[in-house]
């Protein structure tokens, strides 16, 4: 088993949230490893610029998910062990670009509403959903 960590951020974008669209019609969040030597909030904020292609600031940290998946690297499968620690950040741009070779297709702002109808996994829409309840709050 191998353990991971990494970090990734829900942009915000006055009413609108960042998403990535990959090759296989999937919409998800911007995020990635943790580089050795980085901070969470280095990596959020790298992640979300390589992947979508936007300049975001932190606001705070939402809250960690954890999941597992089966990985098969160099012809071995092997059982992984993802940790991933969500921010709120804010841009105050629209400009987005999304990474070709991390296989994304498109890097959208999508209202806040359609953003969580639309993302792919389960724990991505409740960072979602925790992130647009923060921007009310405030």
């Amino acid at each position: 088993m191998r353990r991971e960590k990494s970090a990734g951020g829900v942009v915000v974008f006055h009413n609108s949230i960042l998403l990535l669209k990959k090759f296989n019609g999937d919409w998800v969040l911007p995020k990635g490893r943790i580089e050795p030597g980085e901070s969470m909030e280095e990596a959020a904020l790298r992640e979300v610029f390589e992947e979508g292609g936007a300049r975001g600031n932190i606001i705070k940290y939402l809250r960690s998910i954890e999941y597992s998946f089966n990985s098969t690297r160099f012809n071995q499968k092997q059982k992984v062990v993802k940790k991933v620690h969500w921010f709120l950040m804010e841009t105050n741009s629209m400009r987005s670009k999304p990474q070709k070779e991390e296989g994304f297709v498109e890097a959208k702002y999508i209202s806040m509403a359609r953003a969580v109808e639309i993302a792919k996994h389960d724990d991505e829409r409740d960072v979602i959903r925790m992130a647009i309840a923060e921007m009310r709050v405030e």
